[in-house]
């Protein structure tokens, strides 16, 4: 019975205990695919953020270089923008008024390096611009295109050159920004304004010009004597007094001038006109119906009538018709007398009173009495010496 039991015991199956240990490793591999698993998602999570912050970081840097473009363009003075750096650099030379490029032979200086091109060919007489209709050559494109106009008759400066046409007029413009400019003439666009006294205008030039006023500024400075002026055009005609130069010539007579206007008032003797040209247009006062050549002449003399004076004086409140008037009455403010007498120390508020008094160094007497040939040096003496006249034959 004993050795059937043993038997029966040895055949026992030890598959169970087998199952049980087979269980048992499946199990720890199990464990180690999760450990594994768990470890590569931590790898491709880390490499997520990585990623995540990599394109953060790329959009930021993409956002500061955009706003760095954008800043590097736009004058933070005026507010105009650019297409370059380069562009926007010279652009505030405007403002700060620096002209790093001077002149070899003088005095003047520029903002950019091809207008002091240009002008150092007035010392050196270089005129590299040939005409090809004729033997005259040029300093620069600019008077070579308005001499080839002579020969063309056209308004646009080149023959492949667009032409802009105002649609208000159809008058027609060589470049496109001109014939914007044009334009704010029909429409009274005034889009520049002064931030002293609130006066607007058509164009950025303009309003440098009209600040010059509140500055003093006179950047324009006579080669041969002290005098400066605030605009290229006047320093000019001055400059003629001394060199003589006489360009502009009457084509009903010999005689020739030393400006445009004096032109114009000398053909008046030839046409009788009140308009300084034949094709200018004549503003015509609505109240008294008086013309000017000038637009900004009529509407100074409509003031006359309106009584409108829109021209305040900031210290006393004092109102005027003029800018020029209400200019030399802040001089009683500020104390500044800039007309100096020629003759002794002297200075006046006024050229007027400069006049009336150098009138004491020269002798000159140009108020002449009718009556009796006496003459004086002011206008009022001479009113007075009428009016003697007046009472005696009374």
């Amino acid at each position: 019975m004993e050795f059937i039991k043993e038997e029966i015991e040895d055949m026992r199956d030890p598959e169970p205990y087998r199952i049980k240990h087979e269980d048992t490793e499946e199990q720890i591999d199990q464990m180690k695919v999760k450990e594994q698993r768990h470890k590569l998602y931590e790898v491709e999570e880390e490499h997520c953020n990585f990623e995540t912050q990599k394109s953060s970081s790329l959009m930021e840097n993409c956002k500061q270089k955009t706003h760095n473009e954008v800043r590097g363009k736009v004058c933070f003075d005026c507010g105009k923008s650019f297409t370059s750096p380069s562009h926007l650099l010279v652009h505030q030379r405007i403002h700060t008024g620096e002209k790093p490029y001077k002149c070899s032979y003088c005095d003047k200086s520029f903002t950019q390096s091809g207008p002091l091109k240009v002008h150092e060919r007035v010392h050196t007489g270089e005129k590299p611009y040939d005409c090809t209709q004729c033997e005259k050559s040029f300093k620069s494109k600019t008077e070579l295109g308005n001499h080839l106009r002579i020969h063309t008759g056209e308004k646009i400066m080149h023959t492949n050159e667009r032409s802009y046409a105002c649609p208000f007029c159809g008058e027609t413009f060589s470049r496109l920004e001109h014939c914007k400019r044009h334009q704010k003439t029909h429409t009274g666009e005034k889009d520049h304004v002064c931030l002293d006294c609130g006066k607007s205008f058509t164009s950025p030039s303009h309003l440098l010009v009209h600040q010059r006023i509140h500055t003093g500024e006179k950047p324009y400075k006579c080669s041969y004597c002290d005098k400066s002026f605030t605009q290229s055009g006047p320093l000019k005609v001055h400059e003629r007094v001394h060199t003589g130069e006489k360009p502009y010539d009457c084509t009903q007579c010999e005689k020739s001038f030393k400006s445009k206007t004096e032109l114009g008032n000398h053909l008046r003797i030839h046409t009788g006109e009140k308009i300084m040209h034949t094709n200018e247009r004549s503003y015509a006062c609505p109240f008294c119906g008086e013309t000017f050549s000038r637009l900004e002449h009529c509407k100074r003399h409509q003031k006359t009538h309106t009584g409108e004076k829109d021209h305040v004086c900031l210290d006393c409140g004092k109102r005027f018709t003029r800018a020029d008037h209400l200019k030399s009455h802040q001089r009683i403010h500020t104390g500044e007398k800039p007309y100096k007498c020629s003759y002794c120390d002297k200075s006046f508020t006024v050229s007027g009173y400069l006049k009336e008094h150098e009138r004491v160094h020269t002798g000159e007497k140009p108020y002449t009495c009718t009556q009796c040939g006496k003459s004086f040096t002011q206008s009022h003496n001479l009113v007075n010496h009428i009016k003697k006249h007046c009472s005696v034959s009374q």
